[in-house]
Order: C-alpha cells, then sequence, then structure tokens
C-alpha cells in the first residue's frame, strides 16, 4: 500500500502554479468531438440565418465570415447566434463539460455559472467589437470568479485577446489612482510590451481570472474570430453588486446534497442561533 502526504494531485499542483503566477492556463477541451458537435451546429445556424448552403469546411467558412458578413449586419447577427444559442437547453451543459476538468481543479466541484454565455465575432479590421484594457472587478464583479473562453477557429496576435499577467497586473492596478486624470489608453500603453497575445489554437480552452487586465484590439489578421465565453464561480463565495448575484447573474449548477440540506434548515423555536 502506497500512502500520500498530499491533497493535491501533480496535475492540480502544476495548474495552480500555472494560475497563480500568470492568471490563466490554456488546456485541451475535455472532448474533441463535442467541441466539432458544436462548431457544426452553430456554423448550420449561421449559414441558415444567412440563407446560403451550410459548408463542408466549418473552420474555413468561420474564418472567413467577412466574406458574407458586413461590418454593418455583424451585430444584428451575432445578437441573433447569442439568442438562438442560449436558447437551447443542452448550450450551457455542454460549454461547461468541455472545461469542466479545469474550472473544478482551479475553482471547486460546487459552481455558479453565468446564466447566458456571450458569443463575440471579431472580423478583419472591424472596430465595433474592442474591448479596451480592463479588470471587470472595476465594474464590480465578484473576485472569486474565472472566466471560460474558448474559440471555434485558430486564434493568434490580434485576432485573440491580450492578458497582462497576473503580478504584473497586480502591480499596475495598486497605482490605477495615476491614470484616473489620463485615462486608460495611457495605462495601456505603459504595459504594451508586458502585454501577452494568447495563441489559443482550436480545441483548446483558456480559463484566466478576470482579476487581471485583459482586453482586445481591432483584427488585423485576415479571418474572423469566433469565441464563447462564460463566468464560474465557487457556490458559496462572496458575490459582486447586486445585478451580479446570485439567482439573478448567477445560476447554480453543481450544487452538492449537504449544501442542500444546510440551506433548508431552520432552527426550531426556543434554540438560540
Amino acid at each position: 500500500m502506497t500512502f500520500t502526504e498530499s491533497f493535491i494531485t501533480e496535475l492540480d499542483r502544476e495548474l495552480e502554479a500555472n494560475f497563480l503566477r500568470d492568471g490563466y492556463v490554456i488546456a485541451d477541451v475535455a472532448d474533441v468531438n463535442l467541441l466539432h458537435q458544436l462548431r457544426k451546429v452553430i456554423v448550420s445556424g449561421a449559414s441558415e440565418y444567412l440563407n446560403i448552403t451550410a459548408p463542408d469546411n466549418d473552420a474555413k467558412f468561420l474564418d472567413e465570415l467577412h466574406q458574407f458578413v458586413t461590418p454593418k449586419q455583424i451585430n444584428a447577427f451575432r445578437l441573433a447566434m447569442y439568442r438562438s444559442l442560449n436558447a437551447k437547453k443542452w448550450f450551457r451543459p455542454t460549454f461547461f463539460k468541455l472545461g469542466r476538468h479545469i474550472i473544478e481543479a482551479l475553482v471547486g466541484n460546487e459552481l455558479a455559472m453565468q446564466n447566458r454565455i456571450n458569443f463575440s465575432i471579431q472580423m478583419p479590421n472591424d472596430n465595433t467589437s474592442l474591448l479596451d484594457i480592463h479588470a471587470d472587478v472595476f465594474a464590480g464583479e465578484t473576485p472569486y470568479q474565472v472566466v471560460q473562453w474558448m474559440p471555434l477557429v485558430d486564434v493568434f496576435e490580434t485576432k485573440s485577446m491580450f492578458i497582462l499577467p497576473r503580478l504584473k497586473s497586480e502591480a499596475i492596478i495598486s497605482r490605477m489612482h495615476e491614470f484616473s486624470a489620463v485615462g486608460m489608453g495611457k495605462l495601456y500603453e505603459e504595459v504594451k510590451q508586458d502585454l501577452i497575445w494568447l495563441k489559443i489554437p482550436y480545441g483548446k480552452v483558456l480559463i484566466f481570472t478576470p482579476n487581471i487586465l485583459h482586453g482586445n484590439v481591432l483584427n488585423d489578421e485576415s479571418t474572423t474570430r469566433w469565441s464563447l465565453n462564460c463566468r464560474f464561480t465557487g457556490l458559496l463565495t462572496p458575490y459582486g453588486s447586486a445585478e451580479k448575484s446570485l439567482g439573478s447573474f448567477y445560476l447554480p449548477i453543481t450544487p452538492r446534497p449537504v449544501t442542500k440540506v444546510g440551506s433548508e434548515y431552520r432552527q426550531p423555536n426556543g434554540f438560540s442561533e
């Protein structure tokens, strides 16, 4: 019999080290065939919306969406896809399943999930989908969350997103008062040389803490970026502002029996609490 002295597996230890150092990890999705099926549904819905024949090559179609949609049409198209996907009961459980092994290692196995999955499309040279450098906690989000960000195509350079690694983010955030008068553009210029432009091939998933500085810029590549993202937090951890609380913005997805029993317990009259 071999005994162990650690509560943490070697894989979890490696994930923890990378996450604590950088603020993010990139890993294989749990089931690439399931990802293929999900992408196929998205391509089918997109081609139906555009009234074109479903393509044989899903990746090529997604990469070349800008040949079918103009910048003026992209927001209506994106919203239609967002609403269609989030109306499907299997969409959120399927998305979670693809990154569950990493999320549970980093957050825990008793979770709450954002009630809608965000859908992002950024075509080449389209300035309608820009997200300036920021950290989600600035807007009242809970600091006890991660974002699962999953591309549906290969992403790289300006077709991807940027992150300022955790230690550098924390150092610059401690000086945020210095940028209140000059704006976030000045902050971006100061950290530009330290930003990591994430290279994430299709079939991998990014999990990151939105406490660190991140964002995107104009897509200067020749192909379109498609990605899905959603927030997860521990079910019993503190939440942020009222509009981002449990029951509205977040919904429980994996409550355990002891938590269910505990939450339903009521102390009888005559007993001190």
